[in-house]
């Protein structure tokens, strides 16, 4: 039997890292994500790992840079704005086609904003962010557990598609406690090293050089066309999506993270009324679950979107189920957090009673 300990979630999401066999963290500190770095600090030596902290987010994130070369697993974490400042850093190594894990914190913006949970990171996490033409994975947990859980599947599709995963919570999951369990623990012993990595000819008759410059355009292209070519294979195979009573529903909230958490609540409150609500909750928020949510066009009269942020998920629903259905939004920014009450009131107002 697997024993449940009390954890503050950024700590507990560091100790999801270690166990899914991250060994190697550089970051530097912000709030609301400071206990991640510091718990990272204590736990890493104790398992062999290696812990540093850098001058700045820009230095932390070439530092992963460098240690992903090597096929390690890595990672950093920040908030917001401490994530803009490692866009080219992250631009650099989507480029170069090597992986890790980067948590990203949302809090209140833009500019420094607030420390109060947000999800208007959303375009900079899904969109890019940095120059060029790439994409990252971006995982979404509504929980503690989840987020511990999906450590390690950020690891390892990070390593099967030698690309960038980041996993975006904001500051209420980060500060609050829960009972959590540690279900998966890698033997970073069976890990091996993979055949790209820099680290000398081991044997080999050459050293690998890997970098994101090239210089020849046509060169340039056909690389481009081969990362096209792995984001459209992610596309099609590791999408998710959470559908909460959507068996007989007339409509569904669409939501992720925390909202979606919360939106559960105003789903039984919905059906307590006799209303048919449902939920539909992206855990990958890209690749965007968009064939998943078209399933129920036609059985759906509409769907309204909640978020932390200013119409930000809502335009990849748009763009998933246009002219499709109704279509409603309500959210809230600066990181004020509505209750179950609240976006119950937001749905009756756009969609009536929804009878």
């Amino acid at each position: 039997m697997i024993d449940k300990v009390l954890m503050k979630g950024a700590e507990a999401l560091a100790e999801g890292a270690i166990q899914a066999g991250c060994r190697y963290y550089f970051g530097y500190p912000i709030t609301p994500q400071n206990e991640t770095p510091e718990y990272m600090s204590r736990r890493l030596p104790e398992v062999g790992g290696r812990f540093v902290q850098a001058e700045s987010e820009v230095a932390s994130i070439n530092m992963v840079y460098g240690a992903a070369c090597t096929g390690v697993r890595v990672m950093t974490s920040s908030s917001s704005p401490g994530i803009s400042l490692m866009q080219e850093g992250i631009s650099y190594i989507s480029g170069s086609n090597v992986p890790c894990v980067i948590m990203n914190v949302m809090r209140g913006g833009p500019g420094l904003g607030n420390i109060a949970p947000a999800q208007a990171d959303y375009f900079q996490a899904v969109k890019g962010g940095g120059n060029g033409d790439y994409k990252r994975i971006v995982l979404a947990p509504s929980s503690i557990q989840e987020g511990v859980d999906l450590f390690v599947d950020a690891f390892e599709l990070a390593e099967k598609y030698r690309m960038v995963v980041m996993v975006i919570v904001d500051g209420l999951i980060a500060q609050m406690m829960e009972p959590v369990e540690f279900k998966t623990r890698i033997d970073v012993s069976t890990l091996k090293t993979p055949e790209w990595a820099t680290v000398g000819r081991h044997g080999r008759d050459h050293a690998n050089v890997i970098t994101s410059l090239t210089l020849d355009a046509a060169g340039l292209e056909q690389w481009n066309l081969k990362l096209q070519a792995k984001y459209a294979q992610v596309e099609r195979t590791e999408s998710r999506i959470e559908e909460y009573q959507m068996d007989d529903a007339d409509y569904a909230i669409i939501a992720y993270g925390t909202m979606a958490r919360i939106a559960k609540t105003t789903v039984r409150m919905a059906r307590s009324q006799g209303t048919k609500l449902g939920l539909l909750r992206p855990i990958t928020v890209w690749p965007f679950p968009a064939k998943q949510m078209q399933t129920y066009v036609g059985k759906l009269k509409g769907t309204l979107t909640v978020e932390l942020a200013y119409r930000q998920l809502f335009e990849d629903v748009q763009l998933a189920l246009c002219d499709k259905m109704l279509l409603g939004w309500y959210g809230r920014g600066g990181g004020v957090v509505p209750g179950p009450q609240e976006i119950l009131a937001a749905f009756e107002e756009q969609f009536g009673k929804g009878r």
